[in-house]
């Protein structure tokens, strides 16, 4: 069989997140169901996913990556381009290629980039409302940065992960994270990991915002960061301003 890998980019404002959601509904879809039901026609046979991420309701994908197994014929050049005529019009296939039967989407990778978008303005702007978290109040930047760089490096991110997810170890090690002020108006906090917590990057994008409200100061969050108590950190953050920007796998 051959084992398909696919780069998919969606907006996830109109689904249950990524994971297949069974029995299926329409309040409920899920992105790996349409993604499934789609694939089968262009391949013939029944389509089982592995996702390199599984985003929540309402957060959206540049980068995610796919893979599954086929003896389905069609060449990968012509798969972007099939998925087209079939996929809604916030899933699109962006690439497409052949992997070894050893490679998994979720199990292969080593990295992965988030990122979150925050818009800092008094004034929603309707064009990117659906890719954003608007906040009113003013932000003090350089607190926020001050604070997301203590996270840097190997540690215990119990203090920033959710309830209900997968038993794991929270130890996590994050390779790079910084503030990018892309516009006078907007705030792009960018974590790169070699993995996520459930809930992770909005749980570190809610406490930082707290930072920048003067809620917490950077200290306050060092200490609340090393208590690893989640109690003590600020709420999640909504999911419509996160992207999973990039996965990588070497």
């Amino acid at each position: 069989m051959r084992n398909i890998v696919l780069k998919i980019a969606y907006d996830g404002t109109n689904y249950h997140g990524f994971q297949r959601q069974l029995p299926l509904k329409h309040s409920t879809i899920a992105i790996q169901n349409i993604l499934e039901s789609k694939l089968e026609k262009i391949f013939g046979d029944k389509i089982e996913i592995a996702a390199a991420g599984r985003t929540d309701s309402g957060v959206h994908a540049l980068g995610q990556v796919i893979n599954f197994h086929t003896n389905g014929t069609i060449p990968v050049e012509k798969i972007p381009l099939a998925a087209s005529g079939l996929l809604p019009n916030d899933i699109v296939v962006l690439d497409a290629w052949e992997a070894d039967e050893n490679f998994n989407a979720r199990h292969s990778a080593k990295s992965k980039i988030y990122i979150y978008r925050i818009l800092n303005e008094k004034i929603s702007n309707p064009f990117i409302n659906r890719y954003v978290w608007q906040i009113r109040y003013p932000l003090n930047v350089y607190s926020m940065r001050e604070a997301i760089k203590i996270l840097i490096g190997r540690h215990d991110f119990s203090a920033f992960r959710a309830a209900g997810g997968a038993p794991m170890s929270p130890i996590r090690n994050i390779f790079d994270a910084d503030i990018f002020q892309s516009y006078s108006n907007e705030l792009q906090i960018k974590i790169h990991a070699n993995g996520f917590l459930y809930h992770m990057a909005r749980n570190i994008v809610g406490s930082l915002v707290a930072v920048g409200r003067g809620k917490f100061s950077v200290d306050n969050f060092k200490n609340i960061f090393e208590s690893c108590d989640r109690n003590l950190a600020a709420p999640t953050a909504p999911p419509q301003g996160l992207c999973l920007y990039q996965v990588f796998y070497s």
